[in-house]
């Protein structure tokens, strides 16, 4: 009879203090990259930014790098054919911007996410329901994006919910690159999701198509067909990267 609380008072408290603490990242996490010095004179550029598999990588006059984290899957192929001195991934989990401009990240660094307008806030800011639609994903965005119904991230606790039904929804929340199978079907969602409704896109095939990038099979991403609100990037983007979009976008942190 005793075990159950007994059991309880050993695990103590089980979800995490963010946004209030910092979060706990595993040590092999990346970032949002870093740039830093300008490529040597000796470097060749085209086979530098040929070391992307995304093409996310682009080189100014001034020989520094730009990385668009639309497009980037983190893989740090930058980061080894460049040197740690010109790119290097951080440890910082804000990645997420409403712009898709902002995803460009350079020497100056990026915009990150701005909140809602006050209007949106008083629809959306304490209580938002979304329907979650994997248009192709390879399942590595859905489970980071499940895992925080879990204790740990306790979405619930934001307002914010996953619901069955786009009819019940305030708006979708989109992986995978949108494969021209699916375009009909993520349209129908859309349309019978009731407005004032909002996109968000969440990991690079579904902001740019990832590693599927201007493949005649799929629509580039969510935004090659619906208007996005808020794109979180990464391959997969860590939870804490879309516990944090979604709460910046609605102004909660």
């Amino acid at each position: 009879m005793w075990r159950i609380p007994l059991t309880r008072i050993r695990q103590k408290h089980r979800t995490a203090r963010y946004p209030r603490c910092a979060p706990a990242l595993p040590e092999r996490f990346r970032g949002r990259p870093v740039i830093g010095d300008a490529l040597p004179l000796d470097a060749d550029v085209a086979a530098f930014t040929d070391c992307c598999p995304t093409h996310a990588l682009s080189v100014d006059e001034q020989r520094l790098v730009q990385i668009d984290l639309g497009r980037c899957l983190f893989c740090g192929a930058c980061e080894v054919a460049g040197g740690s001195r010109v790119v290097s991934f951080g440890r910082d989990h804000r990645l997420a911007a409403k712009v898709r401009g902002d995803l460009i990240v350079d020497k100056n660094m990026s915009e990150i996410a701005s909140a809602l307008d006050s209007r949106a806030q008083g629809l959306f800011g304490r209580s938002l329901k979304l329907r979650q639609v994997s248009a192709g994903g390879c399942n590595a965005c859905e489970a980071d994006t499940n895992v925080l119904g879990t204790l740990v991230f306790d979405l619930g606790r934001f307002g914010i919910q996953f619901v069955a039904s786009p009819r019940h929804a305030d708006g979708l929340l989109i992986t995978g690159p949108v494969p021209l199978n699916m375009k009909l079907a993520l349209e129908k969602t859309y349309d019978a999701t009731p407005a004032p409704k909002i996109v968000i896109a969440v990991g690079a095939c579904a902001i740019s198509g990832g590693p599927y990038i201007d493949h005649e099979e799929t629509c580039q991403g969510a935004s090659g067909i619906l208007p996005v609100d808020l794109h979180i990037p990464g391959c997969p983007p860590h939870p804490y990267t879309i516990l944090d979009g979604l709460l910046g976008f609605l102004g909660r942190l």
